[in-house]
């Protein structure tokens, strides 16, 4: 039995789990299991590394912490700085990025291929490095937005400056904003300042239509949630783990 995972904490509502199962069933593929590993430390790795393990996700909030505990990483992953897939080969880990591709195939379908405006980032976490990766090689500039000092816009500034979002038509979410249970959450921003010239990407899937979604589309921006890109990065996580 090959067991792949997910580690993070908590797990209670992850995806992977239901989704790797009707995937194991539906293409028939045997003696294959994927479970969650809830994780309240990252120096738990350590130990669960020695179990029969034949590939992992990785997901908040140790896409960054993981690093050190990884024998090498994908170019990918050294550039973006996140990792959310561990490959186990001939005794070595070796840490990839999905993410990345399953966030940039979402994103050139859901933008028009006219589109010719920048882009605001919503968080400064593990899931926002592939998010700015992928805009740098798309060369859509971006600005970052966060609660704390030090980045290109704080809330308080977007809401004393509204029409900043003028510049700024695609808004990506990498917050955990919104997430279930906590569906009333969303990122503090001067949702009446957006148009139908917006569009708002939420890298939150459940539920499927975040309070973040509901502000925008009320305001007539284009909206899509997160399971494209999850859809996509576990995908790219079965190639990877399954590499000869």
């Amino acid at each position: 039995m090959k067991t792949y995972g997910l580690i993070g904490y908590p797990l209670e509502h992850s995806f992977s789990g239901k989704y790797f199962a009707e995937k194991f069933e539906k293409e028939n593929i045997k003696n294959c299991e994927y479970r969650l590993f809830p994780i309240e430390n990252i120096q738990e790795f350590d130990a669960l590394k020695k179990q029969e393990i034949a590939g992992l996700n990785v997901t908040i909030p140790y896409k960054e912490q993981i690093i050190p505990f990884l024998d090498e990483l994908d170019q990918h992953a050294e550039a973006i700085g996140a990792v959310n897939v561990i490959q186990f080969k001939n005794g070595k880990t070796k840490g990839f990025n999905s993410d990345y591709y399953g966030f940039k195939d979402s994103l050139l379908i859901f933008l028009p291929k006219e589109f010719n405006s920048k882009a605001l980032i919503l968080g400064t976490g593990g899931a926002s490095k592939a998010i700015k990766q992928v805009l740098i090689d798309l060369s859509i500039p971006f600005k970052v937005v966060s609660r704390k000092e030090g980045f290109d816009f704080t809330y308080e500034e977007l809401n004393s400056k509204s029409e900043i979002l003028e510049d700024f038509q695609l808004i990506i979410n990498t917050t955990p904003l919104g997430t279930y249970p906590k569906v009333e959450e969303k990122p503090d921003l001067p949702y009446k300042a957006l148009t139908e010239n917006h569009y708002l990407y939420d890298l939150v899937y459940n539920p499927s239509e975040t309070a973040f979604i509901k502000a925008g589309a009320t305001q007539g921006a284009k909206t899509l949630n997160g399971l494209e890109m999850l859809i996509g990065q576990a995908e790219k996580s079965w190639e990877i783990w399954n590499r000869s």
